[in-house]
């Protein structure tokens, strides 16, 4: 049936048959009417018709949805997140510190080739803030090592569908048609499958790579109400596991830690589990990774994308707070031309920088402050994360309070019978810490009070600062307007505390302290007992 009506060179270009024709086959059913009227539309088109000659065209049709899916293909790799299409794949690439990789690489070693056979379960947590490279990390590593990840991910219902839904609130029905299964079951259910059968393996596989590791990122739900439920699953997989377990946990900084309630001191230490804690990626790391991507879009893409300033970068670097991932969203954004947005706020940090640098002639101490909040305007334009300062690092700097002299023509006097109150201009601000301590002010004084003492070294001081915590305690004694007065009472605490240590009140009085270690508050035990 082809070859009546299609010659071999049609194949080749020819004019006489469009590009689009393509043979047939017809339906058993069909008539002998229909065929004929199918071969009449597919007859070529004579030279003395009325109808203008179609061109030759560019490409043959054999290879048209080649181009065109080599097309589609480039087309989707631009369309890609730069967090995708930059993704680290040799350990060079990840901006981890190199300790912390070594670390990984020891446990998964140890744990995984030099493995006793009778060995028990073996489990590795892997803490940190968000986009710090945790699961980059254990990926390449596993790759490295030439070890099989199996991950788990939180299933959920495709198979519930409209009918589902009719038949459910059907007048026979009772209610028993849900397709759905408790994630914990069937958690429990891929640990035991994970753990107890090998890889199938596939033509062309070498039988030596069965090594394997489980991952576990996405926690179910269900365990953070219930840890007990994950405990026992956790101790059934420790008596009977053949490959090491690893789970990822990102921090917050609010005060309630996911990993303390899944995992407990008594479960660390009664099942062996294992702590690695990433810190967040540092300044110098981010900005090579950022250098290394800009550089490659600017030679790629330059119609699409202008490269940004190093200043530009450092400001990214600074906003981002560690994590890398947010780092590069931010990067892809601000570096977008047709973004119109993000324009807007690159002009404003730059009319903001001429202004600060025209306005040179203030003196050091407002100069310093005034760059200060300049920066933190630009670090929030660009589109960075809230700023948030580690707990302990927070209370140290309400503690150490750091001062920087002032000349006595910069700052106003105070009267002679005031004058013992004269104190050098804090560098910080203490609300700001407090706020970006991500704790409640009643918290915040509590771990204060438990460690301002050490830090004093007249008792008079000490008497003064107390008063000052007392006040703070009985703004918010009363629960029906504390939430209103906890940051008034943060305020009077921290500056209270800060203004009584007159051993610290100068700025040539800051050194000789040494490391103090601090401690939580002795009112957790005593409010548990």
């Amino acid at each position: 049936q082809v070859a009546d009506w299609l010659a071999l060179d049609d194949f080749f270009g020819n004019t006489s048959v469009p590009p689009c024709a393509v043979p047939v086959k017809p339906l058993k059913g069909s008539s002998g009417r229909g065929r004929r009227q199918k071969q009449r539309d597919l007859t070529p088109v004579p030279e003395n018709s009325k109808a203008p000659p179609q061109k030759r065209a560019k490409l043959c049709a054999v290879d048209l949805p080649c181009a065109k899916l080599r097309q589609s293909r480039s087309q989707s790799q631009d369309e890609l997140p730069w967090v995708e299409r930059y993704k680290p794949e040799t350990q060079n690439d990840l901006a981890v510190q190199k300790k912390k990789i070594e670390e990984v690489e020891t446990w998964l070693k140890t744990h995984v080739f030099q493995r006793q056979p009778k060995q028990g379960g073996s489990v590795l947590l892997l803490t940190g803030p968000p986009g710090c490279g945790k699961t980059a990390t254990l990926q390449i590593l596993a790759k490295d090592l030439g070890l099989q990840v199996q991950e788990w991910t939180n299933p959920f219902s495709l198979d519930f569908t409209k009918e589902d839904l009719r038949n459910m609130f059907d007048h026979d029905s009772n209610f028993h048609t849900f397709p759905s299964q408790a994630q914990a079951a069937l958690f429990q259910d891929f640990l035991l499958r994970a753990n107890k059968y090998n890889k199938l393996q596939m033509l062309g596989e070498s039988s030596e790579n069965d090594k394997k590791l489980i991952l576990i990122e996405d926690i179910p739900n269900q365990f953070y109400r219930e840890p007990g439920s994950l405990h026992e699953i956790l101790r059934r997989f420790a008596r009977t596991s053949r490959c090491p377990l690893v789970f990822i946990i990102s921090d917050n900084f609010s005060g309630d830690s996911n990993q303390r309630s899944l995992f407990p001191t008594e479960i660390v230490e009664e099942l062996c589990i294992f702590n690695i804690s990433f810190k967040p990626v540092a300044p110098t790391n981010m900005m090579k990774v950022l250098n290394r991507i800009a550089a490659a879009e600017a030679s790629m893409n330059r119609e699409k994308n202008y490269a940004l300033e190093r200043t530009s970068l450092e400001l990214l670097c600074r906003g981002c707070s560690g994590d890398i991932r947010s780092a590069i969203n931010s990067l892809q954004f601000s570096s977008m031309k047709d973004c119109s947005l993000e324009k807007e706020f690159w002009s404003k940090k730059k009319k903001s920088s001429t202004i600060k640098y025209e306005e040179a002639a203030v003196s050091k101490v407002r100069k310093k402050s005034k760059c200060d909040t300049s920066e933190d305007q630009e670090i929030q334009a660009i589109g960075g994360k809230d700023a948030s300062i580690f707990l302990f690092h927070a209370l140290g700097k309400i503690i150490y309070c750091k001062r920087e002299a002032v000349s006595e023509t910069e700052s106003p006097q105070l009267p002679a019978h005031l004058s013992k109150h004269h104190r050098d201009t804090l560098l910080i601000q203490p609300e700001d810490i407090v706020e970006k301590s991500h704790m409640s002010g009643g918290m915040f004084n509590l771990y204060l009070h438990q460690n301002y003492v050490d830090f004093f070294s007249d008792i008079d001081d000490v008497v003064r600062a107390s008063e000052y915590l007392s006040t703070a305690d009985v703004l918010c004694s009363n629960w029906s307007t504390r939430l209103v007065m906890e940051n008034l009472s943060a305020s009077v605490a921290t500056r209270g505390v800060i203004h009584s240590n007159t051993s610290r009140a100068f700025a040539h009085q800051q050194g000789g302290m040494g490391f103090r270690p601090l401690h939580k508050p002795q009112w957790f035990l005593i409010n548990k007992k």
